[in-house]
């Protein structure tokens, strides 16, 4: 079985991160990702999809996002950064690699890494898979609607050409519901259902972000933290119920006669979608921007929360010595799930296995988890 110190798994930005603070520090690791080139994650979105932080705050470790300062790159642009990231930096990344089993190796030294390509042992672990997960999070009336109906995750969404003619339910109102529900307003008659999450209240494209934007990052970084309760709660908040509505607001929704209800979808009556308040929507689309579910059963290690979540804090196992995630939403603050704060999160990541192996600790029998 082939040994590699360090195994990370996912070539996005929190993969990559990590493997650039490891190699820069003289360590050995290896970055899996199943798709074929790097960046495919974010060429999979819609398509008028845009970052929320302005291109000077987005770029990872050691090299800057190109570009305009204050513009905000698409979802190619990111991903062409990306793969001239691991360029650059010569990131030791093997693509079409599928990830099938993480387990603890059979003598207790370290972890076995199962792919389709064979085995890999290891020292270290850090998985890498996204900020939410990658698993849609469909409601169950789903599956009842009627089979005229078509239903789109918002991961299936590219652009409102997929759409059928007649009018469009997008379900789930955070920052990406709300973004598609704009857009396809424009050439379908839509409506909006889900839970107000709030909207931040200046434009990102004005000139006030230009000095609002540095502040907010600041608080996102360095008060919206899993150290402080506002922290805690936005987390919780957050990770199961979305964020606030970031580019598009309310009277963007309104302008474009999108119909906004806050009645969340409770099942289905006569084939439509049932709202909770007793109505049912007329519709011959529905886009569930409804998230992901984290999905983490091909870790073979007791380290999951009944949330199905890993209980790590700042991205290390304690039960799991070795085990580390990089990338997670809050995986110690409210900047963890952007591009301007994913770079510090990997850096404390790598740190913390640089230290395990030079003390030692990563040629030592694990702990049981």
């Amino acid at each position: 079985m082939n040994h590699v110190e360090t195994v990370i798994i996912g070539a996005g930005q929190a993969g990559l991160a990590t493997a650039y603070h490891l190699t820069s520090r003289g360590r050995e690791c290896v970055v899996l990702d199943r798709n074929q080139r790097i960046g495919d994650n974010w060429r999979q979105q819609w398509d008028s999809l845009r970052l929320y932080s302005p291109a000077k705050f987005d770029g990872l470790p050691g090299m800057p996002f190109p570009g305009e300062p204050w513009s905000f790159p698409g979802k190619e642009d990111v991903a062409d950064y990306l793969e001239s990231y691991a360029r650059r930096f010569e990131l030791p990344v093997r693509l079409g690699v599928r990830v099938d089993r993480l387990s603890a190796a059979p003598d207790g030294h370290g972890y076995v890494v199962t792919t389709d390509t064979g085995p890999l042992h290891c020292d270290n672990v850090v998985v890498a898979t996204g900020t939410f997960g990658r698993t849609p999070k469909i409601p169950e009336a789903a599956k009842d609607l009627d089979p005229s109906i078509l239903q789109l995750h918002s991961s299936e969404y590219r652009r409102p050409g997929q759409l059928r003619d007649g009018p469009v339910l997008v379900v789930g109102a955070s920052h990406s519901g709300t973004d598609i529900a704009y857009e396809v307003a424009e050439t379908h008659q839509t409506t909006l259902a889900g839970r107000d999450c709030g909207e931040i209240p200046i434009r990102l494209e004005s000139r006030r972000m230009h000095v609002v934007f540095p502040m907010l990052l600041f608080a996102w970084r360095h008060v919206v933290t899993r150290r402080t309760p506002i922290g805690r709660k936005e987390m919780e908040e957050i990770r199961f119920h979305g964020g606030p509505m970031l580019r598009v607001k309310r009277s963007d929704l309104a302008e474009r006669g999108v119909v906004r209800t806050e009645a969340r979808v409770e099942g289905v009556r006569d084939g439509l979608p049932l709202l909770a308040d007793g109505t049912t929507v007329e519709a011959a689309n529905v886009i569930w921007a409804t998230g992901f579910r984290q999905t983490f059963g091909w870790i073979d290690l007791p380290v999951l929360g009944e949330d199905g979540w890993p209980r790590e804090f700042r991205g290390v196992v304690d039960e799991a010595p070795g085990l580390f995630f990089c990338g997670l939403s809050f995986q110690y603050a409210f900047s963890s799930m952007l591009l301007p704060g994913v770079g510090r999160d990997a850096e404390l990541v790598a740190r913390r296995i640089v230290e395990r192996e030079t003390h030692g600790a990563g040629r030592e029998p694990a702990r049981a988890a």
